[in-house]
């Protein structure tokens, strides 16, 4: 086992909160990702580097690798290695200090406590003391980051929380299912009603003002409910698509204190 190692599943924008939190605290943090990651928020999400190869977010770097000796360098260069490793199999092989699932599926998809001596889980799917040592709330309000080691995180509502005003018209869903074809980009200014995107002919229109502080990669393949655009109603805050969010920002938080609590318990 490596001391001081995490592994987090998971590199979309609330999981990019947490590596960047531990790795700036010193700890070696390799990130867990599928083959085609569908994050949104992609200028803040550590998972873009699968598609780049690699990618920086607020001065961290993250570079995809494919073999083990990878890890090694790319946390010797104080990088951050991004693995494509759907079913966890390095977790067997690097043998983490902590586990993170931060897919945020919204269910377990196959994290448990025998993966390491520490193990933690976002959201809603997870029970506390069984499935993991500890979940972090990830429901926006007042017990937002708060850590539960027993039980479970408050149910997923299907509600956006609200961002200046807006709730669920400031998030855009696929409305069929094909290719989408992107028309504005991350950053760009958009109007009640104008067409952010055409999916098989069906244009997708923003019910709001704002900034487009998220859309899904262009080209990509999607399905009918797809959360594929975000929209930021806060015209004055135009540079906040390219920093880390409040509420990842709370949620790695939560984790580092998770971590920091739970290390003091433990005999290895």
């Amino acid at each position: 086992m490596i001391y001081n190692s995490v592994i987090v599943r998971g590199g979309g924008d609330i999981a990019s909160g947490t590596i960047q939190k531990l790795h700036r605290s010193g700890f070696k943090v390799l990130v867990l990702e599928i083959e085609k990651p569908t994050c949104i928020r992609r200028k803040v999400a550590f998972s873009e580097a699968v598609y780049n190869g690699k990618t920086v977010i607020e001065g961290i770097e993250a570079v995809l690798i494919r073999e083990k000796a990878e890890i090694i360098s790319a946390w010797e260069e104080d990088v951050i290695p991004v693995a494509i490793d759907k079913e966890g199999k390095l977790i067997d092989i690097i043998k983490p200090y902590v586990v993170v699932d931060a897919i945020l599926a919204k269910k377990n998809l196959g994290t448990n406590r025998k993966m390491a001596p520490i193990t933690i889980g976002l959201g809603p799917g997870f029970n506390a003391g069984k499935d993991v040592d500890v979940v972090i709330e990830t429901m926006r309000g007042h017990n937002l980051g708060r850590l539960i080691f027993h039980g479970f995180a408050l149910e997923n509502t299907g509600l956006p929380g609200e961002i200046g005003g807006c709730g669920k018209d400031r998030v855009i869903y696929s409305p069929c299912d094909g290719r989408i074809k992107n028309l504005k980009v991350i950053g760009d200014i958009v109007q009640i009603g104008e067409v952010v995107a055409i999916i098989e002919k069906e244009e997708v229109k923003s019910k709001v003002m704002g900034i487009i502080r998220g859309i899904i990669r262009n080209e990509s393949i999607v399905s009918k409910g797809l959360k594929i655009a975000d929209i930021d109603p806060r015209i004055t805050e135009l540079k906040n698509f390219n920093t880390i969010s409040d509420k990842a920002r709370n949620i790695g938080g939560g984790v580092l204190e998770a971590i920091l609590f739970l290390r003091n318990t433990i005999k290895l």
